[in-house]
């Protein structure tokens, strides 16, 4: 409320209580006078003769000064109940901060006096209610930043010690075989790095405004990469891989995320497959768009489920822990990433088959 609407309503509150004190005096005045005057005048001459002849005289003799000082007794009377009133409005204004702090959700309601500062009160209460709702949201997405970052350096981690197992559990490894583990998990620890360093740029986002960087990426080598990454993830539950991939296809676009992508779509093949199956993934184009598919045995998800799979925090099988299942992020990122590219996603569940489908069209295609 700015200095003006202040001045208003004090002169608002102070022409009402003029207003009243004069109407109010006014009033009762012309009652005593009609009571004194007209009705009661001679049973009142009568009685203050009786008690006492000369003080009837002293009356008649001053009934001007009589009138005039219990004109003035009836006026500081009324101004008084009026600015006790006006004390009673100031009770009001606090009673009804306290109600906004306490009770934000429920209209405030005044005095008819107090009408401009119950609209700005209301509107205050408003102002508090969107503004909690806004810090809600920002705690929120801090929260979601930071399980968002903490799922991204989950996987590559997971490789690490997968490639590090082996390298140390299994003695009858080739030499260029440990090279090879030794290069991924290399590779997968400055990814950690990278992932760490960009926690400080995506921190400048939110996650609707996740930043993309477009390339020229060969999405065929891409997608063999994440594939051997994985390997000590499919080698734990015998699990075996099944590609059609074509050489050298290439797209433009972020090659980082579309990596979280894949990854979060294998990852989440791999835990939600049956032991000793076969995950099937297919990359294909044509002169409209391209087309990822990466296919699992599993069991059956209900209608309901797959409506909201794509949720963040949604899960399928809430009895997984976090180690087994994930956090319930990696599908929500994944239909973010994707749909930044301009592409869509979708699912299907056909008896012990669960088919995730990624599309990406040919304007990014080069």
């Amino acid at each position: 409320m700015d200095n003006r609407e202040i001045d208003d309503l004090r002169n608002n509150i102070a022409k009402n209580s003029i207003i009243k004190i004069l109407t109010y005096s006014i009033i009762v005045i012309i009652l005593v006078v009609i009571f004194i005057d007209v009705i009661f005048n001679d049973d009142i001459a009568e009685k203050i003769y009786t008690l006492n002849d000369s003080f009837y005289y002293f009356c008649v003799a001053n009934k001007a000064i009589i009138m005039s000082i219990m004109f003035t007794v009836i006026f500081f009377v009324t101004t008084f109940l009026v600015v006790r009133n006006s004390n009673n409005y100031m009770l009001e204004m606090i009673n009804s901060m306290d109600k906004i702090l306490k009770e934000p959700e429920k209209d405030i309601k005044l005095s008819n006096g107090l009408v401009l500062l119950e609209g700005k009160l209301n509107k205050i209460r408003i102002d508090l209610i969107k503004n909690k709702n806004i810090a809600k949201e920002e705690e929120q997405k801090k929260n979601d930043l930071i399980m968002y970052m903490a799922h991204d350096l989950k996987t590559p981690l997971t490789s690490i010690i997968g490639y590090l197992t082996l390298l140390t559990q299994e003695k009858e490894i080739s030499p260029k075989l440990q090279q090879k583990y030794m290069k991924i998990a290399l590779n997968k620890s400055f990814r950690v790095e990278e992932l760490i360093n960009q926690f400080f740029e995506i921190t400048r986002y939110n996650l609707q405004n996740m930043p993309i960087t477009k390339n020229r990426i060969d999405l065929s080598v891409l997608l063999e990469q994440i594939i051997d990454e994985c390997y000590p993830m499919l080698k734990e539950r015998n699990l075996k891989y099944k590609t059609n991939i074509p050489e050298h296809l290439y797209f433009i676009g972020d090659g980082d995320k579309l990596a979280r992508a894949f990854e979060n779509l294998i990852k989440n093949a791999i835990n939600y497959s049956y032991e000793n199956s076969d995950i099937e993934i297919n990359l294909e184009s044509d002169v409209e768009n391209i087309k990822i598919t990466f296919k699992n045995r599993g069991d059956k998800i209900p209608t309901y489920k797959l409506d909201k799979i794509f949720e963040k925090f949604y899960r399928v099988d809430e009895a997984r822990t976090t180690t087994t299942g994930g956090t319930g992020l990696g599908l929500a990122i994944t239909k973010e990433i994707i749909e930044l590219h301009g592409g869509n996603i979708c699912v299907k569940n056909d008896y012990e088959f669960i088919e995730f489908c990624v599309v990406l069209y040919n304007n990014n295609i080069e």
